[in-house]
């Protein structure tokens, strides 16, 4: 089983420390076995945690047992980190394992050294001053997170789960994400500066939303070549008052709804079948293989092929 080891140092963040605990926590393969095993690590006895006190259960010598080590924010980071902490944390990284740090758990991460030359993130207000103290490190505060390979880092609160989920997904796949997902009451699409993998399912509308038959239309003819027109049409209204209720509803145009219902549709193709890109374009409605590749890119964050590689199932 997958072990991923949190570390609370002193003055951890609540929330932080909690976040990758409950994502990982959710998760279930297939069959309803547990799809992590989750450890929280200290380098004492008992951390403060602003309002309570946390009595960890296992100490440094648990990470170097960890496939995968997370690293909560602290209220104010220490630089140098606590005795033993990068030593150990350098020593997981040279055996492989995978990193990453939550909202400004980047500052503990930049101490290591190990973010040097690497592109990273934290949260937006804290950006600035982690730039300065660690030049080496790019900060990038415009992206929910940042995925190096075997690093990563995470911008504030909620991003904690996008990352988490994103991790999930790159280690079981996407049902075992998705249900993860649904367990933390996250969309499995997000708006911000950086694409998520985990688009599959339709977000869904507000509460007593009344375009509901229209936005499952649109799920079911994205392969047409739709227009504005069309779909006000469809709704019984003219399109200036379509966008303006559209966008009160759901946060977003018909349009940009339609685009994302296409990329949908077209990582499910690439995912469970061996079609041609051109193929998957054809069928997920875009234009031409060329501007299907540009949307999916931009919405994505990674090529078609890259995608494919990354999720196709064993048994597409």
């Amino acid at each position: 089983m997958h072990t991923v080891a949190v570390l609370a140092l002193d003055r951890v963040i609540p929330f932080d420390l909690s976040a990758p605990i409950d994502a990982f926590g959710w998760a279930r393969l297939p069959d309803g076995r547990e799809a992590y095993r989750v450890r929280v690590c200290s380098d004492r006895e008992e951390v403060s945690a602003g309002a309570f006190t946390v009595r960890a259960p296992y100490g440094l010598d648990a990470l170097a047992e960890a496939d995968t080590i997370i690293l909560p924010g602290v209220e104010e980071p220490p630089d140098p980190l606590p005795p033993g902490v990068t030593e150990a944390l350098c020593a997981a990284a040279a055996r492989g394992t995978r990193i990453a740090s939550v909202c400004v758990g980047a500052y503990l991460f930049a101490a290591t050294g190990l973010l040097d030359g690497l592109r990273a993130t934290t949260h937006w207000i804290a950006a600035p001053d982690l730039a300065a103290r660690y030049p080496e490190v790019t900060v990038d505060p415009n992206v929910l997170y940042v995925d190096n390979g075997q690093f990563l880092t995470s911008a504030g609160a909620a991003a904690a789960l996008d990352m988490c989920l994103h991790m999930i997904r790159k280690d079981h796949g996407s049902a075992v994400a998705a249900h993860a997902a649904r367990m933390s009451v996250m969309p499995l699409e997000r708006e911000g500066g950086q694409a998520q993998f985990i688009v599959h399912d339709r977000p869904p509308a507000p509460s007593g939303a009344t375009f509901e038959p229209l936005l499952r239309w649109l799920d079911d003819h994205c392969d047409k070549a739709l227009t504005l027109e069309d779909i006000a049409a469809r709704a019984g209204m003219s399109t200036r008052t379509l966008n303006r209720r559209f966008r009160e509803q759901t946060g977003t145009t018909p349009l940009q709804w339609l685009h994302r219902a296409r990329v949908r549709r077209a990582q499910y193709l690439l995912e469970t079948t061996a079609y041609p890109v051109e193929r998957i374009a054809e069928q997920a409605g875009f234009g031409s293989p060329t501007a299907f590749r540009e949307r999916f890119r931009r919405v994505v964050g990674t090529t078609p092929q890259g995608y494919r590689r990354a999720f196709r199932t064993d048994s597409a």
